[in-house]
């Protein structure tokens, strides 16, 4: 009988502990999970199982490297918020799937992400078409984004669709989205030199769309 309650009160206790640990990591970990999000969340499951099996067993033993688990992730978390290269390691870049209504196959390859995959993540959009998707970014958490083309009587000013993506983002030059816009490192600093913004390092995030620049600094 008293094992019987220890194993009630060990899982009350380890029920809130593991409650209050996932809300001091913050929403992110509840709103989306990246690799690194899973493998810590599976790691304090498995560790909360094994200390409400093994009711003799000190409760310390799955306690510390619980807590050492929420330590390191709340470090990672501020880490990356401060390195956008240390971000792009830990939780991976997003990849265009499709871009102005061409499949890449090639990032489908890269991210072993099949066409059975496309579909299913685009009739969960509601996408009944491939055809009618201009673009479709898989992000780093597997999500799917998907734009889809605009309809004839939408586009009366003529201007041709553009997928608005970042081309700074803290202090750093988004290469491979000014080269998806057809732009080059060059041209950027010229736009933002004539804007009065000299140092892209001060720049927290820069955007471009249909000739417009959304430029925020970064907090000093």
């Amino acid at each position: 009988m008293e094992e019987y309650v220890l194993i009630i009160a060990r899982t009350i206790f380890l029920y809130f502990l593991i409650l209050m640990i996932f809300r001091v990591m913050g929403k992110r970990e509840i709103g989306e999970l990246s690799v690194l999000d899973l493998v810590v969340f599976i790691m304090i499951a498995e560790m909360a199982v094994m200390a409400i099996e093994n009711p003799k067993d000190p409760l310390i033993h799955s306690l510390l490297p619980m807590l050492l688990l929420m330590g390191i992730q709340i470090m990672l978390a501020f880490v990356s918020l401060k390195s956008q290269r240390f971000r792009d390691l830990i939780d991976g870049k997003p990849s265009v799937i499709i871009n102005n209504g061409k499949i890449d196959e090639d990032a489908m390859k890269k991210q072993r992400y099949n066409f059975d995959d496309l579909l299913v993540q685009l009739r969960e959009k509601n996408v009944k078409n491939v055809a009618d998707v201009e673009f479709a970014i898989l992000e780093p958490s597997g999500k799917l984004s998907v734009f889809e083309k605009k309809k004839e009587e939408d586009s009366a000013d003529g201007e041709e669709d553009s997928m608005n993506l970042p081309l700074v983002m803290d202090g750093v030059i988004q290469e491979e989205h000014l080269k998806q816009i057809d732009k080059n490192n060059l041209w950027l600093r010229q736009q933002l030199r004539s804007l009065g913004y000299k140092d892209i390092h001060k720049i927290s995030y820069c955007s471009y769309d249909h000739g417009v620049f959304f430029i925020d600094l970064i907090d000093e």
